[in-house]
């Protein structure tokens, strides 16, 4: 599924109100730092001829126990290789996220996240170079198990799109950690 640069400024804005929406519907007691958390994750994703790993500082403001929601900072890199066709191609990207978590009971996290990275490609076959830079959305749906202020979960692209993603499958692995 193709999603146009449009469609995913829509996506985000709507994340984005929803998040703000939330924001001013519960009470605040505490002072609004004592309810920060800084931390993020890290992702790696492989098969047999692919790589990209991933890390993505965040700050998420927890609303109640169950609830957090924040924006974080994304920077990768992959690789792709198919021997058969002589092809290599590599792949740096960047951007921004807004990342959603929930935690119905101990020891399950939740999370919805969506991220917006430019990305810096560079395909080789054979021995011809091709470089390509361009916007690419991906909303992520995950599950982890929590300990303490660790999770360990596999999260799912559901825009994912094998021509343009910078990563090998639509299911990543991550490490997150908030503080």
């Amino acid at each position: 599924m193709k999603v146009s640069f449009l469609q995913s400024r829509k996506i985000f804005l709507l994340v984005f109100l929803i998040i703000i929406s939330l924001h001013n519907t519960i009470a605040q007691e505490n002072n609004f730092w004592s309810n920060v958390r800084f931390g993020g994750n890290l992702g790696i994703g492989f098969s047999d001829d692919t790589f990209n790993a991933v890390a993505a500082p965040a700050a998420i403001y927890s609303f109640n126990d169950q609830f957090s929601a924040g924006l974080g900072l994304i920077f990768g890199y992959s690789t792709f290789e198919n021997d058969r066709l002589n092809e290599e191609r590599t792949s740096t990207n960047y951007g921004a996220s807004v990342i959603t978590l929930f935690n119905p009971f101990e020891g399950l996290q939740l999370s919805a996240e969506f991220e917006q990275m430019g990305v810096s490609r560079s395909i080789e076959i054979n021995n011809e170079k091709f470089n390509d830079d361009y916007w690419y959305p991906a909303l992520f749906l995950g599950g982890a198990y929590r300990v303490g202020f660790v999770s360990l979960g596999i999260k799912y692209d559901v825009l994912y799109d094998d021509d343009k993603s910078i990563y090998g499958s639509a299911y990543v692995p991550f490490v997150r950690v908030f503080f």
